[in-house]
């Protein structure tokens, strides 16, 4: 049986509509892009949307399928990977979700839901270092983000980088992997820079 990648939290908060499209390929400028399986880079990978949003991507094409209150388009991103959208009632709130799942895994879907689900139900805010970076990779714009090239170190080539602006004066790039505590702070909202640390599920 196929396994596909672990879901992962990508975005923190609601996504407006410009910043939903953006997401929806975070990952458009990385290297051999139309040379390489796609699959282990996009599955797994979701965030929230709002329910305007949610409904409108609804009417945009017929669905693939509807059960219950997800569905998936009919529109595939690479191979077998497309967009699912839940709404789902978390605390007493309904919310809205948009997730990539490979549809070759016949469980992908609902293990998505239920990450999410446990995900959003903790009791007290927190952020693990990998959505911290996710969070900074998704915020930060094209120009200030990319894919180290020839001329980094063969071991690092097509890992991720971002502009880090130092105090002193001064822009670098960096691997968004390499990124220190304090420098992962200094990139994120202020609203998230003190959150507790939450550990990997």
């Amino acid at each position: 049986m196929k396994t596909s990648p672990a879901p992962r939290k990508v975005y923190q908060g609601v996504t407006s509509r410009h910043q939903m499209f953006r997401m929806f390929d975070r990952h458009a400028r990385r290297p051999d892009r139309f040379e390489d399986d796609a699959t282990l880079i996009y599955a797994g990978e979701w965030f929230e949307i709002n329910e305007a949003e949610h409904d409108a991507m609804f009417e945009v094409l017929p669905s693939l399928w509807i059960r219950g209150s997800m569905f998936a388009m009919r529109e595939f991103l690479t191979g077998s990977v497309t967009s699912v959208f839940f709404a789902l009632r978390i605390d007493g709130t309904v919310r809205y979700f948009h997730a990539y799942c490979d549809l070759s895994d016949g469980q992908a879907v609902e293990r998505m839901r239920l990450a999410i689900i446990e995900r959003e139900t903790r009791p007290v805010r927190a952020m693990t270092r990998d959505e911290r970076l996710e969070h900074i990779w998704s915020t930060t714009a094209d120009d200030y983000r990319g894919y180290a090239g020839k001329r980094w170190p063969a071991t690092e080539y097509g890992k991720r980088t971002v502009m880090f602006h130092a105090r002193l004066g001064g822009a670098t790039l960096k691997l968004l992997d390499g990124l220190s505590n304090e420098e992962i702070a200094a990139k994120l909202p202020v609203h998230l820079r003190h959150l507790p640390d939450a550990v990997a599920a």
